[in-house]
């Protein structure tokens, strides 16, 4: 019988430990950010406006609005990239 090299069983015993760690946060982040992008273009809708066409220098409040609830949601999406996902 021959015996893993040492290098062989450092690197199994590593994955082993490191298997219950495992991140998604990339994945979460992306899922969040589209969850964002569906809100900001219902509250735009709400408004009356189509998203995207609205120049912000015209903008009215209520498009100001879903613009402050966009970059709020995307703050919040941010923390989660990093977070462990079990």
């Amino acid at each position: 019988m021959r015996f893993p090299s040492l290098h062989t069983a450092l690197s199994l015993v590593a994955a082993v430990t490191l298997a219950g760690h495992a991140q998604a946060g990339p994945l979460v982040y992306g899922v969040c950010q589209a969850g964002c992008s569906v809100a900001v273009v219902t509250c735009y809708t709400a408004a009356g406006f189509t998203f995207g066409t609205v120049l912000a220098a015209a903008a009215p409040p209520a498009i100001l609005a879903c613009n402050a609830a966009q970059a709020a949601c995307f703050a919040s999406c941010a923390a989660l990239a990093f977070a462990p996902t079990p």
